[in-house]
């Protein structure tokens, strides 16, 4: 059975079980839900056991392999260039558009569940009398006086800033300083993804211990505002592919006809396989063949784009913590959106290769803005539907990279 069908047997099973108990009104069975919530307590400490070493090791090694990249030269500066501006360009717009949608979401669920351990204090700082930090008070706060202090108290954002600092020094240093701390970062980072990759064969158990006591408390209305994130962040991947179409035909001359018949056999792939890798050898000759893009251009783009290019993060990351926030009833602030749109924009480069990862580093991002990481373990439950659309918005992100990094403004082809 694949990792995503029993993901979703653990979600179903845990949902239905909960609806079943909360229609049953029966406190005996309702007591033995959350008896069953440890489960996924425990399932959700374990991805945040993850989280910092994970994090940091997986930055410092990118931000090490970017900057060689970098040597390369024009080419590769442009690509990291484009990948940036297309991930700022999607978060600009998802951002307004994620708090419009849920400005207005019905209230599905007429019993919200009890704020995990710690987030309680976190709402109440953000929803309650406390004052609203200012911008200039937030943007001082990005750099920690003390990187071991921001770790140990949860502090992910000035973390992450130190740990690209520190990874920009270690591949500037001599040879031999960086090839050990290197090595060091690299073995560090088998050994987490190793260990996440176990986390996550958990997922279906862990899901089911989060779900059931949810269904139990929530009932249908549960079953409602799932429904409701799995369509918003579905339309929302299909109106971001939709909308490449028109920008490259503005910024790289491409025709909309030339570049759909270009696309399509790696969303295909993309749509069936779940797996942006998958698509690659499609893309490709698309590009290639349908596109006329050189060769130099889609030897080094695409496979660099497949491997780190999240192009639907913007969308998944705004739209599941609105989701989460609204879900835990956490109201959110100015501050908060603009950590999500910086980690929709810069952390995507971080996430692991395993299935689910992107989500894995959402983690640092609730951390950081007061939501409760159990939120997580719900994103992962019902993200087997969103996935598919969301590995087609990747796949053609990746090939819209291609095309505007030789036919967009500066580009030769």
């Amino acid at each position: 059975m694949k990792e995503g069908t029993r993901v979703l047997v653990g979600l179903g099973a845990g949902l239905l079980g909960g609806i079943a108990i909360a229609m049953s009104h029966n406190s005996a069975l309702v007591g033995v839900a959350d008896a069953i919530a440890p489960i996924g307590a425990l399932w959700v400490n374990a991805i945040r056991m993850t989280v910092i070493p994970l994090v940091v090791s997986l930055l410092i090694t990118g931000v090490a392999s970017a900057s060689d990249v970098s040597a390369i030269g024009r080419l590769g500066g442009r690509t990291l260039a484009v990948f940036i501006g297309m991930l700022t360009a999607a978060t600009v717009v998802m951002i307004p558009l994620s708090i419009g949608v849920f400005a207005w979401l019905p209230r599905l669920i007429t019993t919200r569940p009890a704020l995990p351990p710690g987030a309680a204090e976190a709402a109440q700082s953000l929803t309650t009398g406390a004052p609203v930090v200012s911008f200039s008070s937030w943007l001082t706060s990005l750099i920690p006086t003390n990187p071991v202090a921001a770790a140990a108290n949860g502090a992910m954002l000035p973390l992450v800033l130190f740990t690209v600092l520190l990874a920009v020094a270690i591949a500037k240093s001599p040879p031999t300083s960086r090839d050990a701390l290197l090595g060091f970062f690299r073995a560090l980072s088998d050994a987490m993804l190793t260990l996440v990759h176990w986390i996550v064969l958990l997922a279906p158990i862990g899901v089911f211990g989060l779900m059931l006591p949810l269904g139990a408390h929530g009932g249908v209305g549960l079953a409602g505002a799932v429904g409701f994130y799995i369509a918003a962040y579905s339309i929302g991947s299909v109106l971001f592919v939709l909308l490449l179409y028109p920008a490259l035909a503005v910024l790289a001359r491409t025709p909309m006809r030339e570049f759909a018949r270009g696309a399509l056999p790696g969303q295909m792939i993309a749509f069936s396989s779940s797996s942006s890798i998958a698509s690659l050898p499609a893309l490709v000759e698309g590009a290639e063949q349908g596109l006329g893009l050189p060769t130099n251009v889609t030897g080094f783009v695409l496979p660099l784009a497949v491997s780190t290019f999240k192009f639907a993060g913007p969308v998944a990351w705004p739209i599941g913590a609105m989701f989460v926030a609204w879900f835990y009833g956490v109201e959110l602030h100015m501050a908060q959106y603009i950590t999500i749109g910086l980690a929709s924009i810069f952390l995507g480069f971080a996430a692991p290769g395993v299935p689910r990862g992107a989500f894995l580093m959402l983690a640092p991002l609730f951390l950081a803005i007061g939501l409760p990481v159990e939120g997580i373990g719900i994103l992962i439950a019902v993200d087997a539907i969103p996935d598919l659309f969301a590995t087609v918005l990747n796949a053609t992100g990746d090939l819209a990279a291609a095309v505007v990094v030789a036919r967009g403004p500066g580009g030769k082809a």
